[in-house]
Protein backbone atom coordinates (compact mmCIF):
# COMPACT_ATOMS: atom_id res chain seq x y z
CA UNK A 1 0.00 0.00 0.00
CA UNK A 2 1.40 3.76 -0.64
CA UNK A 3 -0.27 7.36 -0.19
CA UNK A 4 -0.47 9.47 -3.41
CA UNK A 5 0.73 12.90 -3.41
CA UNK A 6 -0.54 15.64 -6.14
CA UNK A 7 1.54 19.16 -6.10
CA UNK A 8 0.29 21.55 -8.13
CA UNK A 9 -1.10 19.34 -10.77
CA UNK A 10 -1.94 21.35 -14.11
CA UNK A 11 -3.65 19.44 -16.95
CA UNK A 12 -4.50 21.82 -20.50
CA UNK A 13 -4.84 20.61 -23.80
CA UNK A 14 -2.29 21.79 -26.70
CA UNK A 15 -0.07 24.51 -25.77
CA UNK A 16 0.69 28.18 -26.20
CA UNK A 17 -2.25 30.33 -26.41
CA UNK A 18 -4.56 27.33 -28.08
CA UNK A 19 -4.12 25.35 -24.84
CA UNK A 20 -7.18 24.52 -23.05
CA UNK A 21 -6.74 24.01 -19.18
CA UNK A 22 -8.55 21.01 -17.70
CA UNK A 23 -6.94 21.45 -13.96
CA UNK A 24 -6.15 24.23 -12.23
CA UNK A 25 -2.90 24.10 -9.50
CA UNK A 26 -4.68 21.02 -7.71
CA UNK A 27 -3.11 19.80 -4.29
CA UNK A 28 -4.07 16.80 -2.50
CA UNK A 29 -2.47 14.31 0.07
CA UNK A 30 -4.87 10.89 -0.13
CA UNK A 31 -2.91 8.99 3.06
CA UNK A 32 -1.98 5.05 2.53
CA UNK A 33 -5.22 2.67 2.96
CA UNK A 34 -7.49 5.51 2.62
CA UNK A 35 -10.79 5.21 0.33
CA UNK A 36 -11.20 8.85 -1.34
CA UNK A 37 -13.68 9.58 -4.15
CA UNK A 38 -13.29 12.54 -6.90
CA UNK A 39 -17.06 13.55 -7.48
CA UNK A 40 -18.31 16.15 -9.48
CA UNK A 41 -20.53 17.22 -12.69
CA UNK A 42 -19.62 15.98 -15.94
CA UNK A 43 -16.52 17.58 -17.71
CA UNK A 44 -15.24 19.01 -14.55
CA UNK A 45 -11.87 16.69 -14.88
CA UNK A 46 -12.17 13.89 -12.26
CA UNK A 47 -11.62 11.15 -14.47
CA UNK A 48 -8.69 13.18 -16.40
CA UNK A 49 -6.96 13.86 -12.46
CA UNK A 50 -7.48 9.84 -12.22
CA UNK A 51 -5.83 9.09 -15.76
CA UNK A 52 -3.01 11.11 -14.99
CA UNK A 53 -2.39 9.24 -11.36
CA UNK A 54 -2.54 6.11 -13.56
CA UNK A 55 -0.15 7.26 -16.33
CA UNK A 56 -2.81 7.12 -19.01
CA UNK A 57 -2.96 11.29 -19.43
CA UNK A 58 0.45 12.96 -19.27
CA UNK A 59 0.74 15.76 -16.46
CA UNK A 60 1.34 19.11 -17.82
CA UNK A 61 2.89 20.66 -14.79
CA UNK A 62 3.23 19.42 -11.17
CA UNK A 63 4.31 16.07 -9.55
CA UNK A 64 2.44 13.11 -8.66
CA UNK A 65 3.93 10.76 -5.96
CA UNK A 66 2.59 7.13 -5.21
CA UNK A 67 4.39 6.37 -1.76
CA UNK A 68 7.81 7.53 -2.16
CA UNK A 69 8.30 7.75 -5.72
CA UNK A 70 7.65 10.66 -8.59
CA UNK A 71 6.15 8.63 -11.27
CA UNK A 72 5.40 11.15 -13.99
CA UNK A 73 7.49 9.66 -16.23
CA UNK A 74 6.50 6.64 -15.34
CA UNK A 75 4.64 3.90 -17.50
CA UNK A 76 1.59 2.96 -15.85
CA UNK A 77 2.65 -1.03 -15.54
CA UNK A 78 5.46 0.73 -13.39
CA UNK A 79 3.07 2.13 -11.31
CA UNK A 80 1.67 -0.76 -9.15
CA UNK A 81 -1.30 0.31 -9.37
CA UNK A 82 -4.97 -1.61 -10.88
CA UNK A 83 -7.95 -0.20 -12.50
CA UNK A 84 -11.18 -1.07 -12.55
CA UNK A 85 -13.46 1.27 -15.57
CA UNK A 86 -16.93 1.69 -16.60
CA UNK A 87 -16.25 -0.97 -19.18
CA UNK A 88 -15.72 -4.26 -17.86
CA UNK A 89 -13.33 -5.55 -20.58
CA UNK A 90 -13.57 -9.19 -19.82
CA UNK A 91 -12.18 -11.31 -22.30
CA UNK A 92 -15.67 -13.22 -23.66
CA UNK A 93 -14.33 -16.68 -24.73
CA UNK A 94 -12.47 -17.21 -21.20
CA UNK A 95 -13.79 -18.20 -17.76
CA UNK A 96 -14.09 -16.03 -15.11
CA UNK A 97 -11.47 -18.23 -13.12
CA UNK A 98 -9.30 -17.14 -16.55
CA UNK A 99 -10.21 -13.17 -17.27
CA UNK A 100 -9.22 -13.33 -13.12
CA UNK A 101 -5.92 -15.06 -14.06
CA UNK A 102 -4.53 -13.41 -17.11
CA UNK A 103 -2.78 -10.12 -16.31
CA UNK A 104 -1.17 -12.76 -13.49
CA UNK A 105 0.06 -15.42 -16.23
CA UNK A 106 1.64 -12.84 -18.67
CA UNK A 107 3.38 -11.64 -15.38
CA UNK A 108 4.11 -15.31 -15.37
CA UNK A 109 3.35 -15.97 -11.82
CA UNK A 110 3.41 -19.21 -10.64
CA UNK A 111 0.15 -21.84 -11.09
CA UNK A 112 0.10 -22.33 -7.61
CA UNK A 113 0.10 -18.85 -6.40
CA UNK A 114 -2.07 -17.75 -9.01
CA UNK A 115 -4.85 -19.72 -8.11
CA UNK A 116 -4.39 -18.67 -4.21
CA UNK A 117 -4.54 -15.04 -5.10
CA UNK A 118 -7.57 -16.08 -7.33
CA UNK A 119 -9.74 -18.35 -4.82
CA UNK A 120 -8.55 -15.09 -2.49
CA UNK A 121 -10.54 -12.75 -4.64
CA UNK A 122 -13.19 -14.87 -5.65
CA UNK A 123 -13.85 -15.64 -1.77
CA UNK A 124 -13.99 -12.02 -1.03
CA UNK A 125 -16.70 -11.02 -4.01
CA UNK A 126 -18.70 -14.43 -3.61
CA UNK A 127 -17.77 -15.82 -7.01
CA UNK A 128 -16.21 -18.98 -6.40
CA UNK A 129 -19.36 -20.94 -7.81
CA UNK A 130 -19.05 -18.93 -11.24
CA UNK A 131 -15.09 -19.29 -11.64
CA UNK A 132 -16.29 -21.51 -14.33
CA UNK A 133 -18.75 -19.70 -16.25
CA UNK A 134 -18.56 -17.40 -19.37
CA UNK A 135 -18.80 -13.55 -19.31
CA UNK A 136 -22.03 -14.03 -21.13
CA UNK A 137 -23.90 -16.21 -18.28
CA UNK A 138 -22.99 -13.15 -16.32
CA UNK A 139 -25.35 -10.12 -14.59
CA UNK A 140 -23.83 -7.47 -15.13
CA UNK A 141 -23.07 -6.79 -11.08
CA UNK A 142 -21.58 -10.04 -11.47
CA UNK A 143 -19.19 -9.26 -14.22
CA UNK A 144 -18.30 -5.73 -12.24
CA UNK A 145 -17.56 -7.68 -9.48
CA UNK A 146 -15.06 -10.47 -12.02
CA UNK A 147 -13.62 -7.05 -12.87
CA UNK A 148 -12.85 -6.10 -9.71
CA UNK A 149 -11.30 -9.45 -8.86
CA UNK A 150 -9.17 -8.84 -12.00
CA UNK A 151 -7.98 -5.84 -10.20
CA UNK A 152 -7.45 -7.22 -6.75
CA UNK A 153 -5.49 -10.49 -8.01
CA UNK A 154 -3.05 -8.00 -8.90
CA UNK A 155 -2.04 -7.16 -5.19
CA UNK A 156 -1.47 -3.59 -6.49
CA UNK A 157 -0.56 -0.34 -4.04
CA UNK A 158 -3.41 1.54 -5.30
CA UNK A 159 -6.79 0.54 -6.35
CA UNK A 160 -8.25 3.25 -9.63
CA UNK A 161 -11.87 3.12 -9.93
CA UNK A 162 -13.34 4.91 -13.18
CA UNK A 163 -16.95 5.11 -12.33
CA UNK A 164 -17.72 1.50 -11.98
CA UNK A 165 -21.13 1.09 -11.08
CA UNK A 166 -22.55 3.47 -14.40
CA UNK A 167 -24.03 0.60 -16.28
CA UNK A 168 -25.85 -0.97 -13.46
CA UNK A 169 -29.62 -0.57 -12.38
CA UNK A 170 -30.13 0.93 -9.13
CA UNK A 171 -30.49 -1.76 -6.93
CA UNK A 172 -26.96 -3.37 -8.31
CA UNK A 173 -25.42 0.05 -8.03
CA UNK A 174 -26.49 0.24 -3.71
CA UNK A 175 -25.30 -3.23 -3.43
CA UNK A 176 -21.86 -3.20 -5.39
CA UNK A 177 -21.40 0.38 -3.46
CA UNK A 178 -21.80 -2.49 -0.25
CA UNK A 179 -19.38 -4.45 -1.82
CA UNK A 180 -16.74 -1.88 -2.59
CA UNK A 181 -16.90 -0.49 0.95
CA UNK A 182 -16.51 -4.53 2.24
CA UNK A 183 -13.48 -5.03 0.19
CA UNK A 184 -12.17 -2.34 1.30
CA UNK A 185 -12.25 -2.69 5.12
CA UNK A 186 -10.75 -6.18 4.40
CA UNK A 187 -7.92 -5.31 1.82
CA UNK A 188 -7.04 -1.84 3.25
CA UNK A 189 -5.59 -0.47 -0.37
CA UNK A 190 -5.39 3.38 -0.96
CA UNK A 191 -7.92 3.78 -3.71
CA UNK A 192 -9.22 6.60 -5.52
CA UNK A 193 -12.67 6.20 -7.13
CA UNK A 194 -14.39 8.56 -9.82
CA UNK A 195 -17.77 9.04 -9.81
CA UNK A 196 -20.48 11.79 -10.50
CA UNK A 197 -23.34 10.49 -8.31
CA UNK A 198 -23.07 12.87 -5.19
CA UNK A 199 -24.88 9.76 -3.27
CA UNK A 200 -22.51 7.27 -4.41
CA UNK A 201 -19.64 9.33 -2.99
CA UNK A 202 -21.17 10.33 0.49
CA UNK A 203 -21.90 6.41 0.93
CA UNK A 204 -18.16 5.01 -0.08
CA UNK A 205 -15.80 8.03 0.75
CA UNK A 206 -13.73 8.38 3.81
CA UNK A 207 -13.18 11.76 2.41
CA UNK A 208 -13.90 13.36 -0.68
CA UNK A 209 -12.48 15.94 -3.40
CA UNK A 210 -15.24 18.21 -5.26
CA UNK A 211 -14.54 18.99 -8.50
CA UNK A 212 -15.73 22.06 -10.23
CA UNK A 213 -14.45 22.94 -13.64
CA UNK A 214 -11.31 21.85 -13.24
CA UNK A 215 -10.79 23.25 -9.66
CA UNK A 216 -11.08 21.41 -6.41
CA UNK A 217 -13.83 23.13 -4.23
CA UNK A 218 -13.31 21.51 -1.29
CA UNK A 219 -11.23 18.16 -0.19
CA UNK A 220 -12.89 16.71 3.39
CA UNK A 221 -15.08 14.08 4.77
CA UNK A 222 -18.58 13.70 3.47
CA UNK A 223 -19.41 15.15 7.10
CA UNK A 224 -17.57 18.17 6.45
CA UNK A 225 -18.59 18.53 3.05
CA UNK A 226 -22.41 18.38 3.70
CA UNK A 227 -21.97 20.44 7.15
CA UNK A 228 -19.82 22.83 6.42
CA UNK A 229 -19.85 23.28 2.24
CA UNK A 230 -16.51 25.64 1.05
CA UNK A 231 -18.69 27.39 -1.48
CA UNK A 232 -22.05 27.69 -3.30
CA UNK A 233 -21.23 25.41 -5.49
CA UNK A 234 -20.51 22.22 -3.18
CA UNK A 235 -23.61 23.67 -1.47
CA UNK A 236 -25.98 23.28 -4.54
CA UNK A 237 -24.02 19.58 -5.55
CA UNK A 238 -23.82 17.76 -2.73
CA UNK A 239 -26.92 16.91 -1.03
CA UNK A 240 -30.90 15.34 -2.40
CA UNK A 241 -32.50 17.61 -2.44
CA UNK A 242 -29.97 20.34 -2.60
CA UNK A 243 -29.30 23.20 -0.22
CA UNK A 244 -31.38 26.01 -0.69
CA UNK A 245 -29.38 29.27 -1.64
CA UNK A 246 -31.23 32.80 -1.31
CA UNK A 247 -29.95 35.81 -2.59
CA UNK A 248 -32.98 37.81 -0.84
CA UNK A 249 -33.91 36.67 2.17
CA UNK A 250 -35.90 38.46 5.69
CA UNK A 251 -32.11 40.01 7.87
CA UNK A 252 -30.15 38.78 4.99
CA UNK A 253 -26.50 41.22 4.88
CA UNK A 254 -26.11 43.30 1.16
CA UNK A 255 -23.16 40.87 -0.47
CA UNK A 256 -24.85 37.97 0.57
CA UNK A 257 -25.92 34.21 0.09
CA UNK A 258 -28.11 32.42 2.85
CA UNK A 259 -27.73 28.46 2.64
CA UNK A 260 -30.37 26.27 4.39
CA UNK A 261 -30.91 22.48 3.75
CA UNK A 262 -34.41 21.38 3.25
CA UNK A 263 -34.16 19.71 6.23
CA UNK A 264 -33.39 22.72 8.37
CA UNK A 265 -36.57 24.52 7.60
CA UNK A 266 -39.19 23.78 10.29
CA UNK A 267 -42.97 24.98 9.92
CA UNK A 268 -44.25 27.51 12.12
CA UNK A 269 -46.83 29.81 13.52
CA UNK A 270 -44.68 32.91 12.34
CA UNK A 271 -41.61 33.07 10.00
CA UNK A 272 -41.31 33.04 6.69
CA UNK A 273 -44.43 33.44 5.04
CA UNK A 274 -43.80 30.63 1.64
CA UNK A 275 -46.41 29.76 -1.00
CA UNK A 276 -46.37 25.67 -2.20
CA UNK A 277 -45.84 25.03 -5.57
CA UNK A 278 -45.78 21.73 -5.22
CA UNK A 279 -45.60 18.44 -3.02
CA UNK A 280 -43.60 15.11 -3.56
CA UNK A 281 -44.48 12.50 -1.54
CA UNK A 282 -41.42 10.11 -0.81
CA UNK A 283 -42.67 7.62 1.20
CA UNK A 284 -41.25 8.23 4.83
CA UNK A 285 -40.84 11.73 3.67
CA UNK A 286 -42.50 15.22 2.36
CA UNK A 287 -40.56 17.09 -0.24
CA UNK A 288 -42.58 20.88 -0.29
CA UNK A 289 -41.53 22.69 -3.02
CA UNK A 290 -42.11 26.78 -2.10
CA UNK A 291 -41.51 29.92 -2.77
CA UNK A 292 -39.98 32.96 -0.95
CA UNK A 293 -41.16 36.44 -2.94
CA UNK A 294 -39.33 35.25 -6.29
CA UNK A 295 -37.16 32.93 -4.41
CA UNK A 296 -37.56 29.33 -4.57
CA UNK A 297 -37.44 26.74 -1.42
CA UNK A 298 -37.24 23.03 -0.55
CA UNK A 299 -38.65 21.77 2.56
CA UNK A 300 -38.18 18.29 4.16
CA UNK A 301 -41.09 16.99 6.31
CA UNK A 302 -41.84 13.35 7.88
CA UNK A 303 -44.56 11.84 6.08
CA UNK A 304 -46.83 11.43 9.67
CA UNK A 305 -46.47 15.45 9.18
CA UNK A 306 -49.94 17.78 7.93
CA UNK A 307 -48.32 19.17 4.92
CA UNK A 308 -49.25 22.16 3.44
CA UNK A 309 -50.77 21.76 -0.43
CA UNK A 310 -50.18 23.52 -3.00
CA UNK A 311 -51.33 26.78 -3.59
CA UNK A 312 -51.38 27.36 0.17
CA UNK A 313 -49.44 29.98 2.57
CA UNK A 314 -47.50 28.55 5.20
CA UNK A 315 -44.81 30.06 7.73
CA UNK A 316 -41.30 28.43 8.61
CA UNK A 317 -38.48 29.03 10.00
CA UNK A 318 -34.50 27.48 9.63
CA UNK A 319 -33.49 25.58 12.87
CA UNK A 320 -31.34 27.10 15.41
CA UNK A 321 -27.24 27.43 14.02
CA UNK A 322 -28.19 26.42 10.89
CA UNK A 323 -27.77 28.90 8.30
CA UNK A 324 -25.21 29.01 6.20
CA UNK A 325 -23.81 32.29 5.26
CA UNK A 326 -21.48 32.63 1.30
CA UNK A 327 -20.47 35.44 -0.08
CA UNK A 328 -22.50 36.41 -3.18
CA UNK A 329 -19.34 37.85 -5.24
CA UNK A 330 -16.76 34.78 -4.79
CA UNK A 331 -19.30 32.31 -3.91
CA UNK A 332 -16.94 31.00 -1.10
CA UNK A 333 -18.21 30.48 2.59
CA UNK A 334 -18.19 33.26 4.75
Amino acid sequence: MASITLQNIIKEYGTGAKAVPVIHNLNAQINDGEFVVIVGPSGCGKSTLLRMVAGLEEVTGGLISIGDRIVNDLEPAERDIAMVFQNYALYPHMSVFDNMAYGLKIAKVSMADIQTRVDKAAGILELRNLLQRKPRELSGGQRQRVAMGRAIVRQPQVFLFDEPLSNLDAKLRAQTRLEIQKLHRELGITSLFVTHDQVEAMTLAQRMIVMNAGVMEQFGTPEEVYNRPASTFVASFIGSPPMNLLNQAPGLPVGQILGIRPEHLDLAAEGWELKVDTVELLGAERLVHAHLDNESLTLRLDASMAAPKPGELFHAKPKAGCIHHFSAETGKRL
